[in-house]
């Protein structure tokens, strides 16, 4: 009896990566197609796209000569997918509060609060979620971390009272 097994999209990323696309094919790409754009605005090249096309294949294949580029790609690239995502975290819970020209029918405080409370939730999901991973940043938030955070909060708390102030104490006269 014949068993057909499936092929699915994981096992397809798998023969992807096997033969190199992910390291030398889109690298490529990319450094051709930003080399191409960049080399279309010079003037020199402006009336002549066929040597801009020409000088940006021979960047996009000397960058990949050696594996300092698919080894930079592999690494940066993951690491603005979790920022991207982390920021589309940050719009949705921003974007439930807010409305464009108002507050949504919500009062001002409870829009505080909400607001706040959608801030608060955006730290603790970027910190958990970069815990995760190696910044590069040698255990500087092992050791440094909670300082930062307090002393983040302390300057917040200090903007905040001078804004405050800068507004309550105005005398509604102008000085000319």
């Amino acid at each position: 009896m014949i068993m057909m097994q499936g092929f699915g999209f994981g096992d397809l990323m798998g023969q992807l990566e096997t033969i190199g696309f992910f390291a030398y094919v889109l690298p490529f790409l990319l450094i051709f197609a930003f080399s191409y754009a960049l080399l279309s605005l010079i003037p020199i090249f402006q009336g002549n796209r066929g040597a801009a096309a020409i000088v940006a294949f021979a960047v996009g294949f000397l960058s990949l000569q050696l594996d300092f580029v698919p080894i930079f790609f592999r690494t940066i690239f993951p690491k603005f997918g979790i920022g991207l995502a982390i920021l589309l975290v940050a719009l949705i819970l921003s974007g439930v509060f807010l409305s464009q020209g108002g507050t949504g029918g919500w009062p001002r405080v409870y829009m505080g609060v909400f607001f706040g409370l959608s801030a608060l939730i955006f730290i603790v999901i970027a910190i958990s979620s970069l815990s995760d991973y190696t910044i590069g940043l040698g255990g500087f938030w092992d050791r440094y971390g909670a300082l930062v955070i307090v002393g983040a909060l302390i300057i917040g708390a200090v903007v905040a009272i001078f804004v405050a102030s800068g507004r309550s104490s105005g005398t509604g006269k102008k000085t000319e």
